[in-house]
């Protein structure tokens, strides 16, 4: 299906149906194709700026960027919004910040609260990070030890992308799902450990309104479990 061009092509995304009301939003490093299988009804689902056909943002980005590129599609109300992982956070914004626009929010695999750490990094490495930043270890040694320990996320992300995602894993959500007064619909999978259970649950107490689903078969990414589920909540 072609690509529509949104926001002077800041966002490409696949148009289905006419008169659109649901906004999908994917997760990191995926793409609109996510989505697709979930969407039984007039749907854009979009590539966001730096993914799939969309160009890279402009500068290193959070969620909230991207929710205020985002909200002028919104501006004749009457949309539900749904995110998995990082376009669960855009989608929390988006609800959050333009209430009169969202009358629901569905999310799957989003990590809502941000998790303490329970350990400190090696001291090797935090005497290095010290040591570079008295100029005794080059950048790009330092660089190299950062790819090493990094997630695979971080080891794939460059430039802005990677800066994004250093800004996108240091945020917590607390503030904004005590804010949304939308009904929310949470979809998770009972064996997610970007995004764990636990965290679903604890977050659906902060919303004004949320119903939790759960498939006890899934993870993290979308599957035909999760897509039943979503099915449901976007009919």
């Amino acid at each position: 299906m072609p690509l529509t061009a949104l926001l002077d092509g800041a966002v490409l995304a696949e148009k289905t149906g006419d008169d659109p009301r649901v906004l999908a939003l994917h997760g990191w490093a995926r793409t609109r194709a996510d989505w697709l299988p979930a969407l039984g009804v007039p749907a854009l689902a979009a590539d966001l700026p730096g993914f799939g056909a969309s160009p890279e943002p402009p500068a290193a980005w959070g969620s909230r960027d991207y929710a205020e590129l985002l909200a002028p599609l919104l501006s004749e109300g009457g949309w539900t919004v749904a995110g998995h992982s990082f376009g669960g956070r855009v989608a929390v914004h988006l609800a959050a910040g333009w209430p009169d626009l969202v009358d629901r929010v569905v999310l799957t695999g989003v990590p809502l609260l941000r998790r303490a750490s329970t350990s400190k990094p090696p001291l090797g490495y935090r005497l290095m990070k010290r040591a570079n930043g008295l100029g005794l270890v080059s950048d790009e040694k330092m660089e190299a030890e950062k790819r090493k320990r990094g997630s695979e996320d971080y080891r794939n992300a460059t430039g802005v992308m990677r800066d994004t995602l250093v800004k996108l894993v240091n945020e917590d959500y607390r503030e904004q799902v005590q804010a949304i007064a939308a009904p929310v619909d949470l979809v998770w999978g009972a064996q997610d450990t970007a995004a764990p259970l636990e965290m679903a649950r604890q977050a659906q107490s902060l919303f004004a309104k949320a119903d939790l689903v759960v498939s006890e078969t899934s993870g993290h990414l979308l599957d035909d479990a999760l897509y039943v589920l979503l099915q449901e909540r976007l009919s």
